[in-house]
Formats: structure tokens, sequence, C-alpha cells
């Protein structure tokens, strides 16, 4: 294998040159795919189907197939190309996950993220065209933000954009295609838009539980860039205004129960936020455990409305 390709996946010359590795255990595949992100994806995927106001029971086949795609599948890809090109990093902040623990011997993170792409994309073919398209746009994100050479995690700016429309409006923007066998609405296409620009701001509360790692591996993440004060200002405001947005947008579209319930959600996160800004280092994984529970309740408070149409 030629040395520049080697570097392009991450590979040392020692990494390549080692006999081959035993297999990794099921649980400790399973474990790479880390579940607990599978939510996010998974989620915004339902307020999709929700928004398309189709019903689930006539399209249930691709309802299960496109949980399975968001959630397992594109999903569990991307965090095994990310802990494959965060291993070293790993080896500071999460010394116990499965790379750098040993758990998952020689080069299989790499394999498992390459072989969950193939196969994600073989399940995305059965979703029809808007479906496929989306999966492609999803695993190029995916891989983009951890490998070389682009390796957008590096910027803070860039790599949290790239993974909130991944984990967010592209997921929404399946699941409304996938029920609705077409290109979603604007009214549509403009929510799921909003909620990813907000999830922006989600994904700076997540790097400030490994702000050590970053700042030795050259990791400009934001709490990094700015400082953890600064950025967690950031992560409230960026979630915060595009809610604001969705809420006037549900006024003019004659949603008015649906703005109150999202202004409602955006008072209670705002008081939150006060003391999460208080001690943001202290406080980051608090708040994405309340008030992003919030946030994703918008979410499908606006599916639901968007699934009635507009009310004169």
């Amino acid at each position: 294998m030629p040395a520049d390709l080697n570097m392009k996946l991450g590979l040392s010359v020692s990494e390549f040159d080692a006999p081959p590795a035993r297999l990794p255990s099921l649980k400790t595949c399973f474990e790479l795919l880390k579940p607990v992100t599978w939510f996010a994806p998974v989620w915004a995927f339902l307020c999709g189907t929700v928004s398309a106001g189709t019903s689930f029971a006539a399209h249930w086949p691709l309802l299960v197939a496109g949980l399975l795609l968001a959630g397992p599948m594109v999903c569990g890809t991307s965090q095994a190309v990310n802990d494959w090109f965060d291993r070293h990093v790993d080896a500071i902040n999460e010394p116990q996950r499965p790379i750098p623990s040993g758990r998952m011997p020689g080069r299989w993170g790499l394999y498992i993220g390459i072989i969950w792409s193939g196969v994600s994309l073989l399940l995305a073919a059965t979703l029809g065209r808007w479906g496929f398209a989306a999966a492609i746009v999803a695993l190029l994100l995916a891989w983009a933000y951890s490998a070389p050479p682009l390796r957008l995690k590096r910027n803070g700016w860039w790599g949290n954009a790239a993974v909130a429309i991944c984990y967010e409006g592209v997921p929404w923007f399946t699941g409304a295609a996938v029920m609705t066998g077409a290109l979603p609405n604007a009214h549509i296409l403009l929510i799921a838009l909003l909620y990813s620009l907000g999830a922006h701001g989600i994904m700076t509360l997540n790097d400030f539980k490994s702000v050590e790692g970053d700042l030795q591996s050259g990791i400009n993440s934001l709490p990094v860039l700015l400082g953890a004060d600064r950025a967690a200002h950031l992560a409230c405001i960026v979630m915060a205004v595009p809610q604001m947005i969705v809420m006037v947008a549900m006024l003019l579209w004659h949603h008015p129960v649906t703005a109150v319930a999202v202004m409602c959600l955006i008072i209670t996160q705002l008081y939150l936020m006060i003391a999460f800004l208080d001690r943001p280092r202290e406080k980051a994984i608090w708040y994405n455990a309340t008030g992003t529970t919030l946030y994703v309740l918008g979410m499908l408070v606006c599916a639901f409305a968007l699934a009635h149409g507009a009310v004169a």
C-alpha cells in the first residue's frame, strides 16, 4: 500500500506491517458503533416522518428501514470512522474506548467503518432516490468530519456544522422524503434547517468533555478556540435563535398553539442556560441532558404541526 494512502487512512508503518490481528468480539463492535449516539438521528428521522403527515401503517417497511439507516447504520458508521481517526486523541480523553484499550484489534475499526458505509448505501437504495441521496450526503459528511485530508473536526465551526446537518437535518429530510416519495415541501425543509443550525450549539456542548485531549492533539474545538465561557455563550445563542425563528414561523403559518409551546420550551431552556453559563465546564453534560431534551421536544411539536398543515 502506498505511503500516502497509509497516511490518509491514519495507518502508521508499524500498524500496516503488523501481523493479522484477532477478530473483535461482537460486544466490542457494538460498543464501537456507540448506540447512545443513535438517538439524535433516529429522533430527527421520526420527526421527519411525522411532519410528512402520511400514514405510518401504509409505509411501515420504509419506516423500519429508515430507522435502521439513521441510527445503527449511518450514525454507527460515523462513530466507527471517528473512533478510528481519533484513536490517539481517545487514548488521552477516553482510554477505555474499544480502539485505544486494545479490545478492537489491528485495523478493524477502519474496516468496520468501510463495511458499514457500504451496507448503509445498500439499505438506502431501498428508500427511493431522495433517501439514497440523503444517505450519500450523510456518509460523505461522516467521513469528511473525521478523516484526512478534510478532517473537519479540526475546526469547531466546520466540524460542528457537519455533525449538526448529519444528525438533524439529513435524517429529518430523509424521514419526510421516504414517507412521501418526493422532495419535502418548503415548510418542512425550513424547520429541518433551523433545527440543524441550532444543533451546532449542541455539538459545542459535547466538545467540553474533551478539551484537554483536543488541546494536546491540535483539534480546535470551539471551547479550545474561544475559551469555555465564550464557547458556552455562543452555544446558547446558537441553540436559542433558530428556535425563536421557528416560533415566528409557526405563528406566520397559523399554528399559534405550536408557537406558544415552542416559546415555553425556549423560556425553560433560557432558565437552565443561566445555571449552565455560571459553570460551563462542570455543567455542560448536565445541560446537554436537560436543555437539549427540551430542544428535541420542540422538534416533535413542530413536526405534528407541519403534518396537519396550516389552520385558517
